[in-house]
Order: C-alpha cells, then sequence, then structure tokens
C-alpha cells in the first residue's frame, strides 16, 4: 500500500503506518514505539483518515484461533529472564536492570496485585471459535493468574559477548539456548513458557536505538516445540523515549521503562503467544498496543502494588471493560 493511500475501517493495519515499528519488519509483534514514534504514528493516522471513529471499531480483541492449538497462556505464566552477553558481568548493567527485572517478576501476582488480572478474561481452546471477542468462564481455559510470582528462571549467558546489534536469527537462537539450559526440551514443558532476552547496554538489537521502537516480542519454532521470546533491550539506552520517568520522578524512575516496556511485552505473550494466533484487533494491534504511553485519565500509566514493592506500569486493554485498565477483577 502507498504510503499517501486513504485507509479504510477494513483495511486499517498497524504495520501500514510508515512510522509504526512493525511497518517493513512485521516480525515485530506487539513493538512498544518510542514516545516520539507513538506521536508521528498518531498523527499519521489522523492525517490519513483513520479518524476516531474507524479506530473504535479497531479497538475489541478477538480470537485468532490459534497457532499449533496454542492462542493463550492458558495456565501459570513463566517467565525466564536471559541476560545476553559477557557485557552483563563486565559494566553492561550500569542501572541494575538485571536486579530490577528479576523482582518485577517475581512480584507479578503477589500482594494482591489486580494490573495481572485484565489478562485473564481472555482464553483459548478447541471451543473457542476464531474470532470470538468473549470467553465462557465455564469451559475455556483462560490466561492463568502468577500468583506465587512470574519468574521461572534466570540465565546470565556470559560465554560470548553479546553480539552489537544482534539479528532476529540469533535473538531466536538465544531463546533456543535458553530452553536448552533450562532444561525445557518438549513442547510440554514450553506450553506456558516466555523467554526474555535481555540485551546489556550499548548493544542494539535489531537496530535498537536506530529503530523506532522500545522492545518487541515473536516467537520461533524448534524441536523443543514453540518458544515465545521478548526482544528486551537496554531501554535506558535511550532514556525518557523508552519510558524512563514516566511515572516516577527523578532516580526512582530511572528503571521505569523496564517495568513499562518489559510489562507491555509480557502481557501480549499471555494473550497472543505465538503471534497472531491470539488475541488482536483487525488491525494487528495487542492488548499493550492500545493502551501505550497514556500519562493522563482513563488507563494511564502508575505504580502498581505488589509483595515485593511496586513497580511502574502500563495499562493494557480491556474487553470486558471497553478500556484500557490498570486494575481488573482476576477470573
Amino acid at each position: 500500500m502507498a504510503v499517501g493511500a486513504a485507509l479504510s475501517a477494513d483495511d486499517l493495519r498497524l504495520a501500514d503506518n510508515p512510522f509504526a515499528p512493525a511497518y517493513g519488519h512485521e516480525y515485530r509483534h506487539g513493538a512498544v514505539p518510542t514516545r516520539e514514534a507513538k506521536l508521528h504514528m498518531d498523527e499519521w493516522d489522523r492525517v490519513h483518515g483513520a479518524s476516531a471513529a474507524r479506530l473504535r471499531r479497531h479497538t475489541v480483541l478477538a480470537f485468532g484461533g490459534g497457532i499449533d492449538g496454542i492462542g493463550v497462556t492458558s495456565g501459570t505464566p513463566k517467565v525466564y529472564l536471559v541476560f545476553y552477553g559477557s557485557q552483563w558481568t563486565g559494566g553492561g548493567d550500569p542501572n541494575g536492570a538485571a536486579t530490577y527485572l528479576q523482582k518485577l517478576f517475581t512480584g507479578l501476582g503477589t500482594g494482591g496485585e489486580h494490573w495481572s488480572g485484565t489478562m485473564t478474561q481472555y482464553c483459548d481452546g478447541p471451543t473457542v471459535p476464531r474470532g470470538a471477542t468473549t470467553c465462557n468462564t465455564a469451559n475455556t481455559p483462560h490466561v492463568g493468574y502468577p500468583s506465587a510470582g512470574a519468574l521461572a528462571g534466570v540465565w546470565f549467558d556470559t560465554a560470548a559477548p553479546s553480539p552489537s546489534s544482534a539479528t532476529i536469527s540469533q535473538l531466536a537462537q538465544e531463546a533456543v539456548n535458553a530452553a536448552a539450559h533450562f532444561g525445557n526440551t518438549t513442547a510440554a514443558s514450553n506450553r506456558y513458557a516466555q523467554y526474555v532476552v535481555v540485551s546489556p547496554s550499548g548493544t542494539h538489537p535489531d537496530g535498537f536505538g536506530s529503530a523506532n521502537f522500545c522492545a518487541w516480542h515473536s516467537y520461533t519454532t524448534s524441536s523443543y516445540g514453540d518458544l515465545p521470546y521478548t526482544n528486551m533491550p537496554y531501554v535506558t539506552d535511550l532514556g525518557a523515549s523508552c519510558g524512563e520517568n514516566f511515572v516516577n520522578p527523578g532516580s526512582a524512575g530511572l528503571l521505569d521503562g523496564f517495568s513499562i516496556v518489559n510489562g507491555h511485552e509480557y502481557a501480549e505473550t499471555l494473550t497472543d503467544q505465538l503471534p497472531a494466533g491470539g488475541w488482536t484487533t483487525r488491525s494487528g494491534s495487542e492488548n499493550g498496543d492500545l493502551c501505550a504511553w497514556i500519562s493522563s485519565g482513563q488507563g494511564a500509566a502508575a505504580n502498581v502494588s505488589m509483595g515485593n514493592g511496586a513497580y511502574a506500569m502500563q495499562s493494557t486493554w480491556s474487553n470486558d471493560t471497553s478500556q484500557c485498565d490498570i486494575s481488573h477483577n482476576i477470573l
């Protein structure tokens, strides 16, 4: 589609927006745009006919039918943090992101936090038809709530330096390597798993820094089954563009971007585990995309209290309330 072409409600796609991280890179599922890119995306939509009325028709998530029988993480989520490269023990973590992310995923699901509740409304399984926008709570498996925390394992892979600009193939292979490291060598052991490949400061995975994204998620096939993974750059390298101080001022907000951005990708992996077999809009947006970088009003990013502290998080889209929710009942 030509950049200047008008878009109808039927053909509007996220990847058609030239300012979207997925433009020309459709493997970047659920990509968090930089804050500047998000402003350009919204302006382009406005100028090219994607009016508010049209966009509203696209703010409902529908089930994609699943891939290999998988739509959502319909069990207890298991997050494996993979700190990619020897730089992690040699000055590649100047802001303490490794500890922060471990605490975040340990805290999720504890202390009565209801941020995770929004995701529990989404389901999969053979009784859920493609195109469904609601779930029968009585007979469909839903996204699980991580009541004992979501963190399942941590690996500092320091055997070699992380590439200066890791390719998608290298990131996918690191997820495969991580699955082997953790002993997850069957499809069953990876059914509710996701691998977060965190690159050290000073690196540019998939062009991070010159591209217009903060992170994205995808999956790769392997002899161990389908492996969902996140490309999680060292987002404080881009400062406020990727969320530094988005919720909290001063030193308290230095790592806001890590929890906002990684929380975005985590939530999207739960609800669209193997993109796009899970829950997406007609335009290709996921639950986190619809609520990215909201600074005030309904759905504004906020501190979410967990059993081990509070973390800056963005809201995610809730079909059953038709809005971005930072808190939701656990279903």
